[in-house]
């Protein structure tokens, strides 16, 4: 009978780690000593590894023979946010020991694109150079390249909006690197599912900040609410951002790199007040250990924890949040224009699909098995 590993996402000391827990015997505890990067943690009794230098497929070919592996948490903790890298698929994670195409980084950086982009592109080309380790990649055929990426359709499954970012990796590679002509592969580029973003009701929001009783968690959770922030949004908040004299905040850096003024509620900002007075922040408006930024990581339980507290029993992360703000706004009769400007939205048709779950319309029409008599009176 094989013992059982499990493996999550933690953060100790600002460093984001993955945690070994289970059933240990001296076996593996040996092997635990001996792979990379691998370390007794005394103050929590767990195995840590360096998130950074962590590959789930190493980790199983290291421990198949002597354990199962529970990878859940892995896959749960990467919720839903914009940012792709985000919802990367968790199976497929490759060293960053894979070294990169001589010009592949700079050009990224010289196109100024976005740390989330650069980290998404680089990502899945290191997979795409991973795979292909034992051949010149401008040697390579559109044939060969068409083969790969089947073969992640087909074995790995990946979803349509990873296929077209990978595609998008690889044809960065051999038009704006090696200056090629347009590439195009057979692959048919999937269409964008177009999937209804999940919401909470004003009742539940409203309970989750009232069940939070540390200043600093209450005043994350109605800011990102009241002003439809994303998570690295939130983070990258500074003191100087708050102005009380406007009811403003400005988002710097958003998403494309775009600056925007978000409304500050009455509300919100007495929460604030009294985090701040309590916590004194220095630079940013939440700071974590060591003055540092706060984490993404840690938002990410703060909103859990504040679920469970009020009994939800939805689903809850950070961009519900942002759904829940721009969903609500609509059914409050704002006007879709304001919604798509305080969210950041380039285009108005992203914005439009708060419509489709927005109550407002819905009661105004009554439903025909409202006329039928069910009960057989």
């Amino acid at each position: 009978m094989k013992n059982k590993l499990t493996i999550r996402p933690n953060e100790f000391h600002q460093k984001q780690v993955i945690e070994v827990t289970g059933e240990i015997d001296d076996v593996l505890s040996v092997r635990l000593k001996e792979y990379p990067e691998c370390y007794w943690y005394n103050t929590s009794g767990t195995w840590i590894i360096l998130a950074g230098k962590f590959n789930l497929n190493h980790f199983f070919d290291s421990f198949k023979e002597l354990a199962y592996i529970d990878y859940t948490a892995l896959k749960k903790d990467r919720e839903t946010e914009d940012d792709s890298f985000v919802n990367q698929d968790i199976s497929i994670i490759i060293p960053a020991m894979v070294n990169l195409p001589c010009g592949y980084l700079e050009k990224l950086q010289q196109s100024r694109y976005s740390e989330n982009a650069i980290k998404t592109y680089v990502h899945y080309f290191r997979d795409f150079t991973h795979f292909f380790h034992d051949k010149l990649l401008n040697l390579l055929t559109k044939e060969e390249i068409n083969s790969y990426l089947l073969t992640l359709i087909r074995e790995r499954k990946i979803s349509a909006s990873q296929q077209n970012q990978r595609i998008n990796a690889i044809k960065f590679y051999y038009e704006k690197v090696l200056g090629r002509n347009k590439e195009y592969y057979q692959i048919e580029r999937p269409r964008k599912e177009q999937k209804l973003p999940d919401v909470l009701s004003k009742e539940e929001v409203g309970a989750m900040i009232k069940v939070t009783e540390n200043l600093k968690h209450k005043s994350l959770i109605a800011l990102i609410y009241s002003c439809g922030l994303r998570r690295s949004e939130a983070i990258n908040l500074k003191l100087e951002d708050i102005d009380s004299k406007r009811m403003l905040i400005k988002i710097r850096g958003g998403k494309g790199k775009k600056d925007r003024y978000v409304q500050l509620a009455k509300g919100t900002l007495e929460i604030i007040k009294k985090y701040y007075k309590k916590d004194k922040p220095d630079i940013w408006l939440f700071e974590g250990q060591n003055k540092k930024q706060y984490s993404a990581t840690s938002i990410l339980n703060d909103i859990k924890d504040a679920a469970i507290k009020a009994g939800i029993k939805k689903r809850v992360y950070p961009h519900i949040l942002r759904h829940s703000f721009a969903t609500h706004h609509l059914e409050q009769g704002t006007d879709l224009r304001y919604i798509q400007e305080w969210l950041g939205h380039e285009s108005s048709k992203t914005t439009e699909i708060y419509t489709h779950v927005a109550e407002k319309d819905f009661h105004r029409f009554k439903n025909p098995i409202d006329d039928l008599n069910l009960d057989g009176g």
